[in-house]
């Protein structure tokens, strides 16, 4: 996952209240015959919808079509009850699946007053001058945030030389290399999922030295084995994992926290609603009974419960974390 930010540029320093914000990555890459004509993620993995899903949950709301206007107005809803701000959508170049549902994504997610940001991914053949053309094309689409996701594997000269005309925007690098970002003309970082929670306040300290913003990302967890066939695994932990991470986030005094993810079913990183009961047989799919002490139908949305009161406590100015 591929991703850069675009805004009005903020002070690289702790955020004050007005500007406490909460981003969270969204998927809107769900495809279902019904709805599209064809299956598209559900299948990943040789998976067998809608039985089977590419997923180690299911969700709440069944297999669904990121198409349909209902499915993205319940789900705007959902994240503007947890307190966040932004909705960054993944987004895989012109003429994608991503691309054609961007404007349903952004109507559904102002409709709720939440900020539409774009996460511009790793295409093919995607270089710093073709990101480059990716924000011109989407500002004119009236979006003016992005962010760009490993953007290590194209050289800080050649994304400096890209990003020159950018003044006015706002540029972060999915990176935990602070100096590098510096050098390559981005405005901050964000860590997604492959830092480690312990990290946050060192990268937002050297980040607020070199006069960059920083944005860690917090997760309830890691399971893509079902989707992709990786060995890595971060247990939930019955929602210790998501309190641990928010804790080192808040105590690392970010510019903004992003969240992943609502919805990447197939990384398992979603706080989306998880059934309770899932269709096929017992152990075929994990769901979120424990969280929070939460059991049966109340646990499925012990994950956006949870994210409002994280939001609340971050927005206080809360830095300690409960015991």
């Amino acid at each position: 996952m591929f991703a850069i930010l675009v805004s009005v540029l903020l002070p690289a320093t702790a955020a004050t209240p007005r500007q406490r914000r909460v981003a969270i990555f969204f998927y809107p890459w769900y495809s279902t015959p019904a709805v599209d004509g064809e299956w598209r993620h559900w299948q990943q993995g040789d998976a067998s919808p809608p039985q089977l899903i590419a997923s180690n949950y299911y969700p709440a709301r069944g297999t669904y079509s990121s198409s349909d206007p209902g499915v993205l107005r319940a789900q705007m809803a959902e994240i503007a009850a947890t307190g966040v701000n932004e909705v960054v959508t993944s987004w895989w170049g012109r003429g994608s699946p991503e691309d054609e549902r961007l404007a349903l994504v952004a109507r559904a997610a102002r409709a709720r007053g939440l900020a539409l940001t774009v996460h511009l991914e790793p295409y093919g053949k995607r270089t710093a001058a073709s990101t480059a053309d990716d924000i011109r094309y989407l500002r004119g689409l009236g979006v003016r945030t992005f962010y760009v996701y490993d953007a290590e594997r194209i050289a800080a000269d050649e994304w400096s030389a890209a990003l020159t005309p950018f003044g006015s925007a706002r540029l972060f690098a999915h990176t935990r290399l602070v100096g590098w970002a510096k050098r390559a003309g981005f405005d901050g970082i964000y860590t997604y999922t492959n830092a480690d929670a312990d990290d946050f306040a060192r990268l937002c300290t050297q980040a607020h030295a070199a006069h960059l913003l920083c944005a860690p990302t917090v997760s309830p967890g890691f399971d893509a084995r079902r989707a992709v066939g990786t060995r890595l695994v971060r247990p939930r932990r019955n929602g210790h994992a998501y309190d641990a991470q928010w804790c080192a986030a808040l105590r690392a005094a970010p510019d903004f926290v992003t969240i992943a993810s609502y919805n990447e079913w197939h990384e398992g990183t979603q706080i989306e609603p998880a059934s309770s009961t899932p269709p096929g047989r017992r152990g075929t799919y994990r769901t979120y009974a424990g969280a929070y002490r939460l059991t049966g139908k109340a646990a499925e949305r012990s994950y956006i419960g949870r994210t409002a009161l994280w939001t609340k406590r971050y927005r206080a100015g809360v830095r300690a974390c409960p015991r």
